[in-house]
């Protein structure tokens, strides 16, 4: 059985470094999507602290549809260009929102979230499979260290999709 690592680190780089060795162990020798999506967003939703939603809206040629996550039931279907998920889909560029109230076009699914961070997740090949979003109910919940920690665990998520 695999066991999520929630003691204390002294930077939240280290927390990273730990979460993206879980994923790593986590996910290898797995080849399901939907399972490995599944367990990510458990391991993730599970291991930050201020964390209201964490999961996957997956593209499906036209749309993103809401796949595995953790927390509140979410949106199922999200335009491209459409709010910060959308956006980051459409530039596959992370979005960072510190204040979701600021962003235009913000769409609230859940009224609690304040901020989110949403990681475009992008084949090799430049096909979108989708993006990793996560909202917190603390306004200016993520920083520059959550970019570069998120966009490391979507590179091993990633590596485990593409495989």
């Amino acid at each position: 059985m695999f066991e999520i690592n929630t003691s204390g680190f002294a930077s939240k780089a280290e927390h990273y470094a730990d979460l993206t060795a879980q994923a790593r162990g986590m996910l290898a020798g797995e080849p399901d999507l939907i399972a490995n999506a599944a367990n990510f967003s458990a391991l993730v939703y599970h291991s930050l602290a201020q964390v209201n939603w964490a999961g996957f809206y997956l593209f499906d040629g036209t749309e993103l549809v809401v796949g595995p996550f953790q927390g509140k039931p979410a949106c199922i279907r999200i335009a491209l260009g459409r709010g910060v998920c959308g956006s980051a889909a459409q530039t596959r560029q992370t979005q960072l929102v510190r204040d979701v109230n600021a962003f235009a076009g913000h769409i609230a699914c859940d009224a609690a979230s304040q901020s989110e961070i949403v990681v475009p997740l992008v084949r090799a090949d430049g096909s979108l499979l989708g993006v990793w979003d996560v909202d917190s109910p603390v306004i200016d919940r993520f920083d520059e260290q959550d970019r570069a920690g998120m966009e490391a665990l979507c590179d091993v998520f990633m590596e485990a999709a593409c495989r």
